[in-house]
């Protein structure tokens, strides 16, 4: 955090003080690009399972490339969908990042291979039984390629998705309707993260993580908020945080926050080798892959005048 402030310090010093304040929006513009909170690692647990996290606050809920599963807030394994793709009427066999609204959880699926992905569809469980009640198809004509992550907005009643495939696809977030389940439009992400894994909305806010470290060369992952404006076809996207405190490097995966703690919680892998999205090898050192939940508090950043 230090060294995004002190980032920030230089980059004003660039500019001349009567030309800082010769508008305000300029000011508010260098304001609104510092993170909006501070994050102190609280606790970590580990889980059974690779993609996703949620929670409504009651409950955590995980999701594995082909499983769903609940767990209690100290951790605890409770129950485990291992055939969450039963009744679904598009073959499915990746299901990415995760979110619960009204004790229904929202799943972003598909069918992934090699760093494809096709026959995108939002699909929604039971919060209980974690078993399918719906699904609905995405629209092709958004010109999304893949889907990584899912949240549902309560404050523009709608649902996000994100995109790990790059290029054109991985450049937007895309809604749809929270009531109905209809495509409403895409919002280009300006700069845009590489690698979206995990997508929460929060108080207006949209918050992503990216898998954009590159785990060879002990490179961290981060967390991005990206502010969305109902009017706008594009997106400000600003750098929320980096995860240096990680256990090991390796794969970003989900994020939430707790609606009754307000706390971030963020997924992550480590030990086995990736390869164009697909498990391959194990790092040295390591003999499965270890899937955890890392719990942070979270505090406003005090903006100085």
């Amino acid at each position: 955090m230090k060294h995004q402030y002190l980032a920030l310090s230089l980059a004003l010093t660039t500019f001349s003080f009567p030309a800082l304040a010769a508008t305000n929006l300029c000011d508010s513009s260098y304001r609104d690009a510092i993170p909006k909170y501070e994050y102190q690692l609280k606790k970590t647990f580990e889980v059974d399972g690779r993609q996703g996290i949620t929670t409504d606050g009651k409950f955590y809920y995980v999701s594995g490339s082909t499983t769903l599963s609940k767990y209690d807030l100290q951790g605890n394994l409770i129950s485990t969908n291992k055939t969450p793709f039963d009744g679904y009427k598009i073959p499915a066999n990746h299901i990415g990042d995760i979110d619960v609204y009204n004790n229904e959880i929202y799943v972003s699926s598909e069918w992934f291979m090699d760093g494809v992905g096709k026959d995108i569809q939002i699909a929604v469980h039971d919060a209980d039984t974690l078993k399918l009640k719906r699904t609905f198809p995405f629209n092709p004509d958004s010109g999304q390629q893949e889907v990584s992550a899912i949240t549902v907005d309560k404050v523009n009643n709608s649902i996000w998705m994100a995109s790990w495939v790059g290029e054109e696809s991985g450049r937007y977030l895309y809604e749809y309707d929270l009531a109905n389940g209809q495509y409403k439009r895409k919002v280009h992400l300006q700069p845009v993260p590489q690698w979206i894994q995990g997508i929460v909305a929060y108080q207006g806010d949209i918050y992503l993580t990216a898998d954009d470290g590159t785990a060879d060369d002990k490179e961290v992952d981060n967390l991005y908020r990206v502010k969305i404006d109902g009017n706008k076809s594009n997106a400000p996207v600003v750098l929320e945080r980096a995860f240096s405190d990680f256990k090991d490097y390796g794969e970003i995966e989900g994020v939430a926050i707790n609606p009754q703690t307000h706390e971030l919680l963020v997924h992550s892998n480590r030990g086995k080798q990736i390869v164009l999205g697909m498990p391959k090898g194990f790092y040295p050192g390591y003999d499965r892959e270890i899937s955890e939940v890392y719990v942070y508090g979270m505090e406003p950043v005090r903006k100085t005048k």
